[in-house]
């Protein structure tokens, strides 16, 4: 690689100014260059622009843009990145979209919107655009990334994530504890904790941190201290926000172990109301050690720590925190039919190719109880297309497949049992949603048909996928008012299905399987078992989830038959619902 000599621009650069300087000579009215480009110690070209902004409509809550406005270009090194605007004066503090009262976020997701190919030029537009719809107060406060904390990240590498899913009182200083739950995730959780959980405190801090809160502990001492009104920068006397907070820390330091950092959560309220934005940090272990020893050595019952007396270098590391509170976090799956199975209680008999990712989609998707039942054991050929592991050989299927399931959320309770379906059966029912068969056993067909006349039975489901490729799916689904169950429909279906040559590619659902369609996976009397990959089978499991998730939502009895084709299926792509009669 050539390296680059000091002042020297990159070809970026170099063309980046170029159109700079066209485009001022264009539209002089509209925007001047103002100084001569230079290279900054930090390898980026600044340059000092001014625009016309006074043509631009207002509104009472936009951007307070004079007739013209003046802002720092940074260039960097390559056409990766959008160039960097900055101001050099807080008239703009506290809007949303300006971190830290000083540098735009003109593209708000660069990945998309910055386009290279378009010329740097397109940077200036885009400016432009900005300043419009800040001006015309279009932006959404609420959509606006960490608003509460000058819109910028707070993270210290190394630190572990804090996961917060409850929500706390609205008291100044709540105790709280942080429970490790490996290297890199600790839980925030409130109420009396045990001996091994750091003990911690939740702050409310009054007004929003529109300048950050800072990387070292006097820096966010100051700042909590410091009331900033949006568009004005103003520093009145020192309020006791500070110290109160301060007090806490180290009171929560006194009851964690010398030698420990002092993790604190603060509660930050966002400009435009709901639910406080959480900033988690701590102290390291030196640093509470000193407030430790404060404690200690007063003469006072009432804790009292003079911030001015403590190392004003002492560093702030910043933990990612993992906000999963109801009143913050919309699940992606919301608007989606696999929403359905949230908070239910679902069985899946079986747990191979089909019912083992089945049972990982729904498990992804919410269910509070999942019941697995299955008679086999993992072996090796099995992880080709079933959703197992190397470290899951010679382990039940159902047991292998409830560690995996029950890893995946703490929400959800799955029950494991080695045989074809649970032996409390009777007693279960009454609190289930959903029967999912995927044994493809003609017998476990039959119980369900006899389920099927109750009255307060739950919704029968079974699927399938051909033998021969695993690209062909099907789903026979028998709603709680259908006086027949999934196995009587899909004879009935079949009857259908078999007797139309343009579905002849589903005919295999009710043939006999022939040896050309089996797979022999070991030399010797070995149990036929299908073909297909776990890409295939994965493909036509989470499809046919989806329809599932339709018909468990749905307020209408609807029952029948899917049929449907991934894109290389033997069908092509394709899918069909055959209503039951």
């Amino acid at each position: 690689m050539t390296k680059r000599k000091p002042n020297q621009f990159t070809d970026w650069q170099k063309t980046a100014v170029r159109e700079l300087r066209a485009v001022a000579a264009a539209l002089p009215e509209d925007l001047q260059l103002l100084d001569r480009p230079r290279l900054t110690d930090l390898g980026l070209v600044q340059a000092r622009i001014r625009l016309r902004t006074g043509d631009l409509p207002r509104a009472p809550r936009g951007l307070p843009l004079r007739e013209r406005e003046e802002f720092l270009l940074r260039i960097g090194p390559n056409r990766l990145s959008p160039p960097l605007v900055e101001v050099d004066h807080d008239r703009f503090l506290g809007y949303p979209h300006v971190l830290q009262g000083r540098r735009l976020c003109t593209y708000l997701d660069p990945a998309r919107e910055w386009n290279p190919q378009r010329g740097f030029a397109s940077a200036i537009d885009r400016l432009h655009e900005w300043l419009a719809d800040a001006a015309a107060a279009r932006f959404n406060p609420d959509a606006a990334l960490f608003h509460a904390v000058g819109g910028i990240l707070h993270l210290t590498p190394g630190t572990p994530t804090i996961v917060v899913r409850e929500s706390g009182k609205p008291v100044k200083a709540q105790p709280a504890v942080l429970t490790v739950r490996s290297a890199h995730r600790q839980d925030l959780h409130y109420g009396a904790g045990h001996p091994d959980q750091h003990r911690t405190l939740v702050f409310q801090v009054t007004d929003p941190l529109p300048l950050g809160a800072g990387t070292r502990l006097h820096d966010l001492l100051t700042l909590l201290d410091t009331t900033i009104a949006p568009g004005a920068f103003a520093a009145p006397p020192p309020l006791p926000q500070a110290a109160a907070f301060l007090t806490a820390l180290a009171a929560a330091a006194s009851r964690n172990p010398a030698g420990t950092p002092q993790a604190f959560i603060l509660a930050i309220p966002h400009p435009t109301g709901g639910p406080p934005h959480l900033l988690a940090g701590r102290l390291p272990a030196a640093a509470a050690d000193e407030l430790r020893l404060r404690v200690q050595d007063r003469s006072d019952p009432i804790i009292d720590i003079n911030a001015e007396t403590l190392d004003n270098q002492t560093p702030v590391e910043w933990c990612t925190v993992s906000d999963e509170r109801d009143s913050v976090t919309t699940r992606r799956d919301t608007n989606r039919p696999t929403n359905a199975y949230q908070g239910k209680t679902i069985h899946i008999w079986g747990c191979g190719g089909l019912g083992s990712w089945i049972a990982e989609f729904i498990a992804r998707a919410g269910a509070k109880r999942l019941i697995l039942c299955d008679p086999g054991t993992v072996t090796g050929g099995l992880l080709v297309r079933q959703d197992f592991t190397e470290a899951n050989i010679g382990e039940a299927k159902a047991e292998a497949l409830r560690q995996r399931l029950s890893a995946i959320s703490d929400d959800i309770t799955v029950e494991a049992h080695t045989s074809v379906i649970p032996d409390d059966l009777a007693t279960l029912l009454g609190d289930t949603d959903l029967i999912i068969d995927a044994t493809i056993s003609r017998a476990i067909g039959q119980l369900l048909d006899q389920l099927a006349p109750a009255s307060d039975r739950p919704l029968l489901a079974q699927v399938a996928t051909d033998a021969g490729t695993s690209t062909l799916g099907l789903l026979t689904v028998s709603d709680r008012t259908h006086p027949s169950g999934p196995n009587t429909i899909d004879q009935q279906t079949g009857k259908t299905v078999t007797a139309d040559g343009a579905l002849e590619p589903f005919h295999t659902f009710w043939k006999d399987v022939s040896t050309q369609d089996e797979l022999i996976p070991t030399r010797g009397c070995s149990v036929p078992t299908f073909h297909g990959s776990a890409a295939d089978i994965a493909a036509v499991a989470a499809s046919l989830t989806s329809m599932l998730g339709s018909h468990l939502a749905s307020t209408e009895p609807v029952s029948g038959t899917h049929l449907i084709g991934l894109p290389h299926s033997p069908a092509g792509p394709f899918r069909r619902f055959i209503p039951a009669t």
